[in-house]
């Protein structure tokens, strides 16, 4: 019996060609993804949620067309600079001095605030989640390799990748399309101070100064990794020297991804990754994201409304609805409005999907269900193309309630076809809940709950325990549940 992925043909966009390509995996029905994940010193910020949810979308999809996937995605938890050149200071490190409080600590809030919003948009975790510090032993390795292959140099404890050196041979900035003769005509002449030979050239290891806390031993003294590091070693250790899939916001083509090209080759002579993939940018009332000018949204003030930029909140599904109605590739930009428009369309599709289980059958079918199956396959093939099956998927809607209405006829064996079709369309790929849905879960759980503790409370009566009897109804009534005794037993109300 053939997996589904043998009848369905991807094409995707690679940034590296500049084309679409068919995908085609290194070993046969598994993938290796790797993603760009977080530096842990602050709140995820939502641009990079969209990122990181369009990833699932894409893991989701090709978990459910029957590939083995491991998907790698990274935590930074040292060496990005704050200038992201190779200058300044450790931005963990940095937060860590501020608000005076070791580094890890830094690191275990934010990357716990990581993972909970994440799990609040329902984005699946990968199959392995790296970090840096925990590979500070391949990166010297790599590194090691690097300067034997006399691509690197060492200089006053510190070592930098030689870009130019690297050039005679390769060619850098292939995937961002910059030409490096370009990049030195732009560039400002080195300072006096600079321990690079070229402008161009980045750290792979940097000398740590006396005050650095975060600090680890090496062939040339103490230092930190260079950011560009870490991916290539964790890349490389949990899916080889050469793997399917690397993705990760635009903003990191340059210089970051272009950097991983070049340390793989330098250091084994292989081109690391067969497809490029890149999300675009999220952009909040048409401008640019930007902390420093207010113009910023955090994901949990979207599920309370608590921002400038909101009129109320809205549901996690919601926000998740409205990020998969653009493609992955396209600038998505967010507002009040758009929120809105999208909790109605979310609204109307999940009526029509719970309709699903209470349409009448009939003998044939009216509606050709398999053809809209296979059309919402053929959207997902063409590069994820999220928008293309929501539309589907409101086909799929109008269906139902053409049905419903009598106006359409579907069969049984169409039925059960549609009602799987949409189940893996809906939740298991665009990874949306139905609200309502889990809302009714929830009150389930709190109805039993409060019936427990009712129980007890007539348990401890009937032993004459009132000190405990009034200090369930007490604590109860301090959390807005009051308890009703009547002729019938006790009830409650939610205040």
């Amino acid at each position: 019996m053939s997996t589904l992925y043998q009848k369905q043909n991807i094409t995707l966009y690679n940034s590296l060609s500049g084309q679409k390509e068919t995908f085609k995996p290194l070993l046969d029905g598994n993938v290796g993804m790797y993603v760009c994940g977080p530096t842990v010193y602050s709140n995820v910020h939502l641009g990079n949620v969209r990122t990181f949810m369009s990833f699932d979308m894409i893991f989701r999809y090709l978990k459910h067309l029957g590939y083995k996937v491991r998907y790698v995605r990274n935590i930074t938890d040292a060496g990005h600079l704050t200038d992201d050149a190779d200058e300044g200071e450790d931005k963990i490190a940095k937060k860590a001095r501020l608000e005076q409080i070791e580094p890890m600590e830094v690191v275990q809030q934010y990357t716990i605030d990581f993972h909970t919003i994440l799990q609040k948009f329902n984005c699946l975790p990968p199959s392995i989640e790296p970090t840096a510090t925990g590979h500070i032993i391949e990166q010297i390795e790599i590194i090691k390799e690097i300067i034997d292959n006399d691509f690197a140099y060492e200089k006053n404890g510190s070592v930098y990748f030689d870009v130019l050196k690297f050039n005679e041979n390769h060619e850098y900035g292939k995937l961002s399309g910059r030409n490096l003769e370009d990049m030195i005509s732009n560039t400002r002449e080195l300072t006096a101070q600079s321990e690079k030979k070229n402008a161009q050239d980045f750290a792979l290891w940097k000398k740590a100064e006396p005050q650095h806390i975060m600090r680890w031993p090496s062939p040339w003294g103490d230092g930190f990794p260079g950011w560009h590091l870490e991916c290539t070693a964790m890349s490389t250790k949990y899916l080889g020297e050469q793997f399917d899939i690397h993705g990760g916001g635009m903003d990191l083509k340059f210089p970051h991804h272009e950097c991983e090209i070049a340390q793989s080759e330098a250091s084994n002579g292989k081109n690391p990754v067969n497809y490029w993939l890149h999300a675009n940018m999220l952009t909040l009332n048409g401008k640019k994201m930007s902390k420093s000018d207010g113009n910023n949204i955090f994901p949990a003030q979207i599920f309370t409304g608590d921002s400038p930029f909101l009129t109320k909140g809205f549901s996690p599904s919601v926000a998740r609805f409205f990020i998969m109605q653009a493609h992955y590739r396209s600038v998505l930009d967010f507002s009040n409005d758009a929120l809105l428009a999208s909790e109605k369309g979310f609204n109307r599709l999940m009526e029509a999907v719970n309709l699903l289980e209470s349409l009448p059958v009939s003998e044939i079918s009216s509606l050709d269900i398999s053809s809209w199956k296979q059309a919402c396959y053929d959207a997902m093939n063409d590069d994820f193309n999220s928008p293309i099956l929501i539309a589907q998927l409101f086909e799929a809607a109008k269906f139902i309630h053409q049905i419903k209405d009598g106006k359409a006829k579907i069969s049984q064996a169409d039925l059960e076809l549609f009602q799987e079709s949409i189940h893996a369309f809906v939740f298991d790929i665009l990874g949306l809940e139905d609200v309502n849905a889990v809302a009714e879960a929830n009150t389930d759980k709190l109805n039993g709950a409060i019936e427990l503790l009712i129980q007890l409370r007539k348990e401890a009566r009937a032993n004459k325990d009132f000190a405990t009897s009034d200090q369930i109804r007490d604590q109860l009534l301090e959390l807005g549940i009051q308890l009703k005794d009547g002729r019938e037993g006790t009830t409650y109300t939610l205040s």
